[in-house]
């Protein structure tokens, strides 16, 4: 069901006085919890279970329902790079609470400074990407090569910034350059629904059903640097097809990843 406009008063109300107070509550209590085991575990396994049921708890709170297709598609790709659309506020807690394995976020650096979240990107080991400085983006995703190489998974929203109206934007190459470079899979997934849950500049929850799908592996075994934008079209053209969009034929696009997690 697509999200109404305007919203219904009951949705809004129930938003603001009780879906965003227990979303927030959720934020700071599981941010500092995540926080305090940060301070005895250091492999950033704790902090990923803890973002887990921060996540599903996120979920549980919009009112909205989960499903998970192509889920076998994960069993045996977990060294990889996971890609997806940037739709709504709600991607994080989607992701994270669908992916059944420990892995890293490349983010923007501003989320760094943020109460409890910027807590969590530091001490659970985000990587950062600083978009007004393209040398530090490079840098960073030498970072990210360099965790996928010691068999950590990265996640990355390719189009860098979430959907202004639901539609698939443009993909920067960074997804690509980090698979090729690390010569792993980069695996498609497509979120359905998450838009219309909260897409951007809005603070009202509208639940509904929430997919998201996992699509077939992309190798990358023996590719080079001079595929990367054949490769990021591949994937562009992947997530669209799981979504039921029209697949644009130009995907040219520079080699920074200025994913976020939330602003």
């Amino acid at each position: 069901m697509s999200r109404p406009d305007p919203m219904p008063r009951l949705h809004r109300w129930m938003s603001n006085v009780i879906k965003a107070p227990l979303f927030f509550l959720a934020t700071a209590l599981f941010g500092t919890l995540a926080l305090l085991a940060s301070l005895v575990a250091k492999t950033g396994r704790t902090q990923h279970r803890i973002a887990r049921v921060w996540a599903r708890a996120c979920v549980l709170i919009s009112g909205s329902r989960l499903t998970v297709r192509g889920a076998e598609n994960l069993q045996n790709r977990r060294v990889a790079v996971y890609a997806a659309n940037h739709t709504s506020y709600m991607d994080t807690p989607v992701v994270f609470s669908a992916l059944p394995f420990q892995f890293r976020i490349l983010a923007k650096r501003e989320l760094w400074s943020l109460p409890f979240i910027g807590w969590y990107l530091n001490r659970s080991g985000q990587i950062p990407i600083d978009t007004e400085n393209p040398r530090a983006t490079l840098s960073s995703l030498g970072a990210g090569v360099k965790a996928l190489r010691s068999g950590m998974p990265l996640f990355v929203f390719p189009e860098g910034s979430r959907t202004p109206n639901g539609e698939l934007q443009a993909f920067l190459s960074g997804a690509a350059f980090l698979a090729i470079r690390s010569q792993v899979p980069l695996i498609p997934i497509a979120l359905s629904g998450v838009y219309d849950l909260l897409p951007i500049h809005t603070r009202h929850f509208y639940p509904g059903e929430l997919v998201l799908s996992v699509g077939t592996p992309i190798e990358t075994t023996g590719m080079t640097m001079r595929q990367a934008d054949e490769l990021t079209s591949r994937l562009r053209a992947a997530i669209a097809q799981m979504l039921g969009h029209p697949v644009a034929l130009s995907t040219q696009a520079p080699v920074c990843a200025n994913n976020e997690i939330s602003s």
